[in-house]
């Protein structure tokens, strides 16, 4: 993508466009998307996935990335989406160490010890739940079975409530350089509202710690359309974060599924904000975070311009995992722990949703794998298509041809023709070479990459995605 087409900040996006892309849709972390996966993929699926890999050269040269689930959380975070178990008992966390051993040592017996690792992330939940000494057992049992490799991206989540300066050491001392601070909103109100309480001073102390202690790259993490939040409100928490200066900042629209979320029960929908309010929100923050010269690199994410995920925005060299955007290659994903969800070469997979039901395979000797998915020549070849678009913006129709063996133009004759009403709002730009997502459409990139998406073209059910932009 030219340079004209990387400085996004400089696009001009009206609220109109804004109201008019306020539409649900995947996130595309994975294509096809998680809701796809089946349960007739299985353990033994996974199993031969692994193997496969460990018999092709070119795959087992390429480094791993790991993600570690955590699900626990000592407090009820009423917005929370996310898989978790709320308990006050830390001894829990012990118990669920010992089968993430378990886990780790099937891998090894697939793959093989001392597997080149390029990335790590610990999610949650809340991994800082964790003691320090059970993080250092944690990581020294990674660290005895995986080589982790100079300079890679090993980053854990943060609640600012479960963290201090000393623990930062502790940290930094395991080999995180990367950390990623909960935030949501810094308004009191907000706060009580979703029972999730932290001084804004708290979390400045934090991030002056962490910066103290020579971090690499620190990441906060906000909400837009709480309960109790306004534009005003909102605009104030805008300001805060722009003072903090963080060197990422991912900013996601709240979305409401009661239905679906048992925590979000307990959120007073007459206290939620209206859409043209959120609309206001995620205006206000463009403008906010342009001013302050951040980059969007896209799909939610900001960065400082000479942070790294930034300078892969302008170098074409963004890439895309079940954590998202990333400046790794892209790889092969181990997820480690319930409901975590990986990638093994043409396959993914997720592991069992419950701890018991994940306890029970480990302690039968099976990957605790509950389903998945393995990838038909089409979704291979649209996969490539959607994370083209996702990640660099621009996709040449030639390099498809050659690397699937298609005519790119009557493969997707009727996707070209979608295309066209985009390419009248200014989204992208095409020509009898390719597609080039403009500066206006990369702030709308997953609107892009759905018309290419069969399966949500097919069914056009959309509800239990979150919005778009």
């Amino acid at each position: 993508m030219n340079q004209s087409k990387v400085a996004a900040n400089s696009a001009v996006v009206s609220d109109d466009l804004l109201r008019r892309y306020d539409v649900s849709g995947p996130r595309y972390t994975s294509y096809p998307t998680a809701d796809r996966f089946v349960e007739a993929f299985r353990a033994d699926d996974y199993a031969q996935a692994l193997r496969l890999r460990r018999g092709g050269t070119a795959a087992m040269a390429l480094p791993l990335s790991l993600y570690v689930h955590i699900p626990f959380c000592e407090s009820l975070c009423y917005y929370c989406a996310c898989n978790k178990i709320i308990t006050k008992h830390h001894e829990k966390s012990a118990e669920y160490l010992r089968y993430l051993s378990r886990e780790v040592d099937l891998h090894v017996a697939q793959i093989g010890q001392g597997q080149s690792v390029s990335q790590l992330h610990l999610g949650g939940g809340s991994p800082t739940f964790l003691t320090d000494d059970e993080l250092a057992e944690l990581m020294a049992m990674l660290q005895r079975n995986f080589r982790f490799a100079p300079g890679g991206e090993y980053s854990i989540e943060i609640d600012p409530r479960t963290v201090d300066a000393k623990r930062l050491d502790t940290l930094a001392t395991l080999g995180f350089n990367r950390l990623s601070f909960g935030v949501q909103d810094f308004d009191p109100a907000v706060q009580k509202a979703v029972h999730r309480v932290q001084p804004v001073e708290q979390v400045f102390e934090l991030v002056a710690a962490a910066r103290a202690r020579g971090f690499e790259s620190i990441n906060v993490d906000l909400i837009y359309g709480l309960p109790q939040q306004s534009p005003e409100s909102f605009d104030r928490t805008l300001a805060q974060v722009v003072a903090l200066r963080p060197d990422r900042i991912a900013l996601y629209a709240y979305a409401h599924l009661p239905e679906r979320f048992k925590p979000q029960r307990r959120i007073i929908t007459l206290e939620l904000p209206s859409g043209g309010a959120k609309i206001s929100m995620l205006s206000q923050s463009l403008r906010a975070f342009a001013q302050a010269s951040y980059v969007y690199v896209g799909m939610d994410h900001f960065a400082l311009p000479d942070d790294s995920l930034a300078v892969a925005k302008r170098q074409g060299r963004l890439h895309r995992n079940f954590q998202g955007y990333s400046t790794q290659p892209d790889c092969d994903l181990i997820a480690l722990g319930v409901s975590s969800i990986g990638r093994i070469g043409a396959t993914y997979s997720q592991n069992a949703k419950t701890l018991d039901e994940y306890y029970d395979a480990l302690d039968h000797g099976r990957f605790p794998v509950v389903r998945g998915l393995a990838l038909s020549r089409d979704d291979l070849v649209r996969r490539a298509v959607v994370m083209a678009l996702m990640c660099q913006g621009e996709l040449q129709f030639e390099s498809i041809d050659l690397s699937y063996l298609i005519d790119f133009r009557t493969y997707f004759a009727a996707e070209l023709q979608s295309l066209v009403a985009l390419q009248e709002q200014g989204l992208v730009e095409l020509s009898t070479s390719g597609i080039e997502v403009t500066a206006r459409g990369w702030f709308f990139v997953r609107a892009v990459a759905m018309v290419f998406d069969r399966y949500l073209q097919a069914d056009q059910t959309r509800a239990r995605f979150s919005k778009i932009i």
